[in-house]
């Protein structure tokens, strides 16, 4: 990550376009916003947009606001993101998961700087940075038809790779003790990671990276207990954990001997990390969904499209009355 910071003090001179492409959980966002704070765009609004957790009838709304009586409901206008972060930065989380169709009016605003608003004929003018964020390989997307192509070379005047938590292994302890001073209570006395713990922590896999990292310091806060949670980063959830470290993909496929994972193995430990950290967060709130969702740092939105994407939508019957 240290590699990346004079690349972000160059590219804030400038207002290109620029993808931030990485796992979930890297800190994709964190560096948007790094960049933006450097660029002579700090004073002005730095917006984000989940292109993934809003559906596609509300985001082109979202993106572009609308007129009044553009559809049912819409009883006053209301501004977008694009006219809301006029003279600022739009990260565009999760680009890649954008649908076809409203790629075609992003390409349009990058191509002239201007849009009309849902139901309008007014064309709007705007001085916008955009910034994207994707775990997907969108030239992958572009070859099964998901991505176009011309957005793409738009959007794509610089990549900037962001690597996995478990390729940057040098950070790991220093990001720990940084979440626990942070989510620390006012008096409260922050626990100290053992000598074993810091084992773990630097032979597990993160297959969550930083988000997983940053949830688990916030629930060492709670329970304070080194070898539990050392205990439970070997066998429970975190079954990503490879004592000896000398297969680095080992715990992900143990069958492969050191051969590196598909895709489809990443998504699935990925997903499965997810869901642990969704399961737990739900519990720790007792299943009020908008507790769980702001115990992870996420978007109540957000949450409920991944618990949906994930399975997680059965409640039990004592939590029937707590979801909301």
């Amino acid at each position: 990550m240290r590699s990346i910071v004079p690349a972000l003090e160059q590219l804030a001179a400038s207002d290109v376009p620029v993808v931030f492409q990485g796992e979930t959980g890297t800190g994709k966002e964190v560096l948007a916003r790094e960049l933006h704070l450097r660029s002579r765009r700090s004073g002005r609004p730095f917006l984000k947009l989940n292109c993934a957790a809003v559906p596609l009838e509300l985001l082109e709304s979202e993106l572009f606001g609308y007129e009044k009586g553009a559809f049912t409901g819409a009883l006053n206008s209301k501004p977008g993101k694009f006219d809301q972060a006029d003279g600022g930065t739009i990260l565009l989380d999760e680009v890649g998961d954008m649908d076809i169709k409203l790629q075609a009016k992003l390409l349009h605003v990058l191509q002239d700087k201007q849009f009309q608003r849902l139901g309008g004929t007014e064309t709007i003018q705007v001085d916008v940075r955009i910034l994207a964020a994707t775990h997907r390989d969108l030239r992958v997307e572009i070859e099964a038809g998901r991505f176009r192509e011309d957005l793409y070379y738009r959007l794509n005047v610089v990549t900037i790779h962001v690597p996995p938590l478990r390729d940057r292994r040098d950070e790991i302890l220093p990001l720990a003790r940084f979440f626990l001073a942070r989510y620390a209570e006012p008096g409260q006395p922050v626990p100290s990671l053992s000598s074993e713990l810091e084992e773990v922590l630097l032979s597990y896999q993160w297959p969550g990276n930083i988000r997983e990292l940053e949830n688990l310091m916030r629930r060492f806060l709670i329970f304070p207990d080194p070898e539990r949670l050392a205990a439970e980063l070997r066998n429970g959830c975190g079954n990503g954990y490879n004592r000896n470290n000398s297969n680095h993909f080992g715990a992900i496929s143990p069958g492969l001997s050191g051969e590196l994972p598909t895709l489809t193995q990443l998504e699935q430990e990925r997903n499965r990390a997810e869901a642990c950290a969704i399961q737990r967060a739900l519990e720790a709130a007792r299943w009020n969904r908008r507790k769980a969702a702001a115990l992870l740092n996420i978007e109540y939105k957000a949450f409920l499209y991944r618990m949906k994407k994930l399975g997680i939508d059965k409640f039990p019957p004592a939590a029937a009355g707590r979801q909301e």
